[in-house]
């Protein structure tokens, strides 16, 4: 989930992503008004000592392509590609700017905000609208800073001059022909936006590092009319059809599709769903009526072979049902729905269950199948043995061993873990019995899960054996292990759990307990269960954990009983 910046907030790259490799979005518009849209890199300074980077419309990107303009995409007025680890030791602080090109000020611009995403995913938000600002032309809205690590801020500062005095501000030499650039910017936008296109190769990487996918919600940007000067390419609108026919711009979603690029025309209206459902024939049922209409003869149109009747066309069947015969099954875990376009083919078939991209080391690929990137972190996984079901890359696995003293333990407690430990530079993919896998991540605190729930973890995380104290039981006592420190465990369910908080009347079933929290306190109750359905020389005798604990303890709990 995204984090919501306010100005002035500030916070570590490390803390929102494990990616370097990120997508800033900045959405500003208003009546009548014209934004040039710009990144600084700064020196220590915070000078513009090498006018290279300094990334805008007639520069789009830096010398060694660590920061790019991409270009209007997403729902976004402009777009960069920020590539941290490759911006050169030199470059201390990347700044992301507005200016106004003309008339107005940024007390008339409507809500807007500047956005970070890694991996397909938005990881921090700063909003910001007019009301802020007054007579101010220009806008420092946001920056990325190196002190130790890579952090970024809110910054949210009006500025009164306009571009050639923001880049005088950072210490940059405005050229006589600096005021120039408008008449220049047309003879660009042959693959683009008709103001500050990138080049043609700039749209291309977006989705390779995750640019988000269009969401409804997310506001088209604002259309500013045409400058007098940029008049004579009027007659040029149609080309723009290369940027509507890239594979990557109109791949078919099940989503409303996205907003047509800033300033151009929209994309050809495509065919209303309900009526291609109407339009076909049902298996051995009535013909809808030729002509196309919302609803055949004022009622729901005939539902399509196999699909479920009163169930809205392309809906997916609720958690845990099978889809009808002839309907799409439900995307993947994480991902958007998708559909494919009428006689795409193979690869449009195939389209719902590509790789999920990521930015992070541990990336659910659905629900039951878990990726880890072994070169982010710089650490081993240890992982239960014949979990793996594919690897990418150099990956090395090995025996892990408990021990003489820990197969004693694991023995005599039911906690043994038959683990391999996996080393290397590649991704490994595990899985085990269609399970539901969950990554938990630890910073410093504790979880308790019983070691049949466990798939794999870090190996920076301490475990051990844990006893819960009980009387009336064989044995006197349950065990689960412990897990500490900081790190992340894939912890395995049988459905999807519920988590609750810990109460003074908390009671759970010891065969559907997963987890709960270090800190919470265990009692087995008095109350013991005797099942009818006990198989013979069974006792059939269940044990109730009763939890305690302060406020944000909690336990989780799967929908299954042995």
């Amino acid at each position: 989930m995204a984090r919501e910046f306010q100005r002035g907030h500030k916070a570590k790259i490390s803390d929102l992503t494990a990616g370097t490799d990120l997508y800033v979005g900045v959405q500003i518009s208003g009546p009548g008004l014209t934004f040039d849209i710009s990144c600084f890199g700064l020196d220590a300074d915070e000078r513009l000592s090498d006018d290279r980077y300094f990334v805008f419309f007639n520069q789009p990107k830096s010398p060694e392509e660590s920061v790019q303009q991409l270009g209007p995409q997403a729902g976004d007025t402009e777009s960069f590609r920020v590539t941290l680890d490759r911006v050169p030791a030199a470059i201390h602080k990347l700044s992301f700017t507005a200016t106004l090109d003309g008339a107005g000020q940024m007390s008339q611009i409507g809500p807007g905000y500047i956005r970070v995403v890694a991996g397909g995913e938005e990881v921090v938000r700063y909003s910001f609208t007019g009301a802020e600002f007054s007579t101010e032309r220009a806008l420092m809205i946001g920056d990325f800073y190196r002190k130790d690590v890579w952090r970024f801020a809110a910054v949210g500062q009006g500025f009164d001059g306009g571009l050639a005095a923001l880049l005088e501000h950072f210490g940059g030499e405005v050229a006589e022909d600096e005021a120039q650039p408008e008449p220049q910017a047309p003879a660009q936008p042959q693959a683009g936006a008709p103001s500050f296109a990138p080049p043609a190769q700039a749209a291309a990487p977006a989705p390779s590092f995750g640019a988000p996918v269009q969401q409804p919600p997310a506001p088209a940007p604002y259309a500013p009319p045409q400058q007098p000067q940029q008049q004579p390419p009027a007659p040029q609108p149609p080309a723009p059809a290369p940027v509507h026919s890239a594979p990557t711009m109109v791949a078919p979603l099940a989503a409303p599709a996205p907003a047509a690029p800033y300033g151009q025309p929209p994309h050809p209206p495509q065919q209303p769903g309900p009526p291609s459902y109407g339009q076909q024939p049902s298996y051995g049922g009535q013909v809808p009526p030729p002509a196309p209409a919302p609803a055949p003869y004022g009622g729901q149109p005939q539902p399509s072979y196999g699909q479920i009747p009163g169930q809205q066309p392309g809906a997916q069947p609720p958690y845990g049902q099978q889809p009808a015969y002839g309907q799409q099954p439900p995307p993947p875990y994480g991902q958007a729905p998708q559909a494919a376009a009428p006689g795409a083919g193979l690869a449009a078939a195939l389209q719902p269950y590509k790789e999920a991209p990521t930015g992070a080391r541990w990336t659910p690929q659905n629900q039951q199948l878990m990726r880890v990137d072994l070169a982010m972190g710089g650490q081993a996984v240890l992982a239960r043995q014949g979990s793996m079901v594919l690897y990418q890359g150099k990956v090395d696995f090995s025996y892990k061993g408990a021990g003489f003293a820990g197969r004693i333990v694991g023995n005599a407690t039911g906690q043994e873990m038959q683990l391999m430990r996996c080393t290397g530079r590649g991704q490994v993919f595990l899985a085990e019995n269609g399970a539901d896998l969950h990554a938990i991540e630890l910073q410093g605190d504790g979880i308790c899960v019983s070691a049949e729930s466990v798939l794999a973890f870090d190996e920076s995380l301490q475990y051990e054996v844990r006893r819960i104290e009980g009387h009336g039981i064989p044995g006197g006592a349950l065990f689960t292990m412990l897990f500490q420190g900081s790190g992340t465990v894939i912890v395995k369910t049988h459905g999807v759990p519920v988590v609750l908080p810990v109460t003074p009347t908390t009671f759970a079933d010891s065969n559907a307990i997963v987890a709960w929290s270090a800190a919470s306190q265990v009692i087995i109750s008095s109350q013991v269960r005797l099942r009818r359905n006990a198989y013979p020389g069974h006792s059939g005798e269940t044990v109730n954990l009763q939890f305690r604990g302060a406020p944000g303890n909690f336990i989780v709990v799967q929908p299954y009983e042995v």
